[in-house]
């Protein structure tokens, strides 16, 4: 093979392995866009809103926007009515470190209900997070409260899974390149984890339903937005 060969086919490979990448990338995206609402109002009522969970500080020590708006998100959902209650998934790997019981303590601060948050201690990735909301906790149609590029992955467990849910997109930091390009990996990961493994979630004990309010005119159809 001459040396322009050994260069040309490296730089072909790589370029065909970015647009496939860019092309699933965008294919997430459309698939999961009739599921995401961004105003509070067009979002569907449902008894269980998902939240999310994520660090509520940066490794610097400044607070996490990401957290900020998913908190506020939740808040917003809960005292609409458009849930009844906020089901907070988050990792608790570490005795330190532990997302739901955190979110807790500042949404129960902000005025919502104890009794109307559930805790999931074993949400450590969005797949664990969206099938145990099932599994475990016996909710097959709910809100997932997050930033629209989460939920794009998080919808796209949700509809392989047969799951009816839909997502409120609460808003983003401004900066958001670095964890964009991360995005693209983990959805990456996503779609092996769903058509490749079948991966299952790593932990999901006994059924544990959360009570049920009144249930909405619409629920259990998966309808799109379209709006």
């Amino acid at each position: 093979m001459s040396r322009k060969r050994l260069i040309i086919v490296p730089v072909v490979i790589t370029g065909v392995l970015l647009l496939s990448v860019m092309a699933l990338d965008h294919w997430i995206s459309r698939k999961t866009k009739p599921y995401i609402y961004h105003e509070l109002k067009n979002v569907p009522r449902r008894q269980v809103g998902v939240v999310l969970g994520t660090a509520k500080y940066y490794r610097t020590g400044g607070i996490n926007q990401f957290y900020l708006y998913r908190m506020q998100g939740a808040i917003n959902a809960y005292n609409s009515g458009k849930v009844n209650y906020l089901l907070l998934s988050g990792d608790n790997a570490l005795q330190s470190y532990n997302e739901p019981v955190t979110m807790r303590r500042d949404l129960i601060a902000a005025g919502v209900s104890p009794a109307d948050i559930v805790l999931d201690y074993a949400g450590f990735r969005t797949l664990d997070s969206i099938v145990r909301t099932r599994k475990v906790f016996n909710t097959d149609d709910f809100i997932i409260i997050t930033q629209r590029f989460h939920c794009e992955r998080a919808l796209l467990i949700a509809l392989y899974m047969r799951i009816q849910a839909h997502c409120y997109a609460v808003p983003s930091p401004k900066n958001m390149l670095t964890v964009r390009i991360r995005e693209i990996f983990a959805r990456l990961t996503a779609v092996a984890d769903l058509y490749l493994v079948q991966r299952e979630p790593r932990f999901l004990g006994p059924l544990i339903p959360i009570p049920a309010h009144n249930t909405p005119d619409d629920a259990h159809s998966l309808i799109p937005n379209s709006g």
